[in-house]
Parts: C-alpha cells; sequence; structure tokens
C-alpha cells in the first residue's frame, strides 16, 4: 500500500502538471462518479491536488467539487503527454483527466468517489484522520495525545492506525520500531511516554526526508542513527531471515493485527514480539 510519502510525490506530480489548468476531458469508469454527471467538470479548472495522509484530493473551480482517491494495495495516479504511450492497460484506469496535453489517469484505485466540499468534511474517513505527518504545520501533540488515548493497542498497529498520525504505513512502522528498539507487540500503555514521543517525531523526520527536494525517489530510512553494517536503503523491512544490522540476528517477520499486516522485527533488539504471551510486558 502507498504510504504518506508516495500520495504526497503523487500529488506535487499532480499539482505541477494540472493546477491552474482548464479541464478538456474527463472520463470514469466508475458507477459512483458516472452517477454524478461529471461532464460537468469539463471547461472547470483544477484549482488544487492535496493528499491527506494516504488519501488525494483534485479539487476543481467553480463548482468546489473533490475527486477523492485512496490508492490501497494497488491504485496509482500516471501522468503521461497526450501522445505518450501509458505503462498500464486502458482497462485499468478508473479516471482520466485531460487538461490540454496533459492527461492524468488513475489505475486501480479501488476508492474513487466524487464530493461536494461538505461531503470532504463529513466523509467517514477523511474526518476522523489524525495530523498529517507532512504538514507544514503537524500538530505532534495532538498525535500523541491520540496515541496515549489507545493504551491497549499494540504499539505496532497504533502506528498504522491513520487517526493518530496520517502517512505511516507497513515500511515506517517496522522502521521506526527497530531504530527506538521498540518490540513491536508492546502495548501502547507499556511503551515508555518518551519513546512514544520519539518514534511520532522520527516518523514526521523521515517522512519529509523522504519527500524532500531532490530527493530520491527510493524510500530511505537508513543515515540517521547508522546501526553497524547497515548498507541498504532499509533496516528490517522485507528483510525475514536476513541478520539483523545491529547484532547478526535474523530479522523476523509475522503477521500483526485484524488485517495480518506483515510486521519485521530483531527479536533481540526489540523483543519476542509474535511470540509475547499475554500479559507479557
Amino acid at each position: 500500500m502507498p504510504e504518506g510519502d508516495t500520495i504526497f510525490r503523487a500529488a506535487r506530480t499532480l499539482r505541477d502538471a494540472q493546477a491552474g489548468r482548464e479541464v478538456t476531458a474527463f472520463a470514469t469508469t466508475v458507477g459512483q462518479v458516472r452517477t454524478l454527471g461529471p461532464q460537468r467538470l469539463v471547461g472547470q479548472t483544477v484549482a488544487a491536488v492535496e493528499s491527506r495522509g494516504k488519501h488525494l484530493l483534485h479539487w476543481f473551480a467553480p463548482s468546489d467539487l473533490a475527486l477523492h482517491t485512496h490508492m490501497r494495495m494497488n491504485g496509482s495516479w500516471h501522468v503521461y503527454g497526450r501522445t505518450e504511450r501509458w505503462r498500464k492497460p486502458r482497462s485499468f484506469a478508473k479516471v482520466v483527466i485531460e487538461t490540454g496535453d496533459i492527461v492524468a489517469v488513475c489505475f486501480s484505485a479501488p476508492v474513487v468517489e466524487l464530493l461536494s466540499s461538505g461531503q470532504v468534511v463529513a466523509h467517514p474517513a477523511l474526518s476522523r484522520l489524525g495530523p498529517d505527518a507532512l504538514d507544514d504545520d503537524v500538530d505532534l501533540d495532538e498525535a500523541r495525545a491520540r496515541l496515549d488515548a489507545r493504551p491497549d493497542m499494540t504499539i505496532g498497529e497504533a502506528l498504522l492506525d491513520q487517526r493518530m498520525l496520517a502517512g505511516i504505513g507497513n515500511v515506517y512502522k517496522s522502521e521506526l520500531l527497530f531504530l527506538h528498539r521498540t518490540d513491536p507487540w508492546t502495548r501502547v500503555r507499556d511503551v515508555p511516554p518518551a519513546t512514544r514521543a520519539a518514534l511520532l517525531d522520527r516518523a514526521v523526520e523521515l517522512l519529509r526526508r523522504n519527500v524532500a527536494p531532490g530527493s530520491s525517489a527510493r524510500r530511505v530510512t537508513t543515515g540517521v542513527d547508522r546501526p553497524r553494517g547497515a548498507g541498504d536503503a532499509l533496516y528490517v523491512y522485507g528483510k525475514a531471515r536476513r541478520p539483523c544490522p545491529r547484532c547478526a540476528t535474523p530479522i523476523s517477520m509475522a503477521g500483526q493485527g485484524e488485517q495480518a499486516r506483515i510486521t519485521y522485527w530483531c527479536t533481540r533488539c526489540q523483543g519476542p514480539g509474535a511470540a509475547r504471551r499475554p500479559g507479557q510486558r
């Protein structure tokens, strides 16, 4: 699933390509959008494109309508020149927005909605989002308060809960917990308050580093507090059975939470993890 940095980059690319330009064609295969008569967007202007955590919003003027997309596991936005060959089959296209010689295509997104500004405010997913890690003025005090209010959740699940701090995904979750030597299966109440705060602070730091001008499209978490021998872009994510960069213990992996999202961790540096017994700290 694309994480907050990926969606931020996508919004920036779309904004640079289309913001302020007139919509010259709009096509969609999504029933909810087609029912609302999307052809009325033709002739309007792409007023803004913004990311909110893992959500992306195209705003149109003067209607003040918003196209809301969420990529989940397989969705993506592409930007092409009018004559450029698409990198995915046209049958996968959910939305095509043309602004003159620029074509923006949303492929395979499971969530595509056309909303009024009022519906955006009241949207069940958007309205519950925590502070966005990539906002310039992100309210980390609010994020910490939201995290503290979920004492019975495991810290691994809590970091993925977009109601705490929007934008953290599965890669950052595992990397953050490794950096702070925290067992992913520890209950929030048992994680020292200073560590909880540090996890959120570091999440913002890493996400911002990966969207900074000039940064590579390849996600990198190493290079900050680099453990001995860490020479890759990531410390533990996707590295099951490979040696821990701190202690050489084989990295473990297991599904966590109701959705069984895969977590990677070191049983020596961080703790027993999935083998933790009920009630064990």
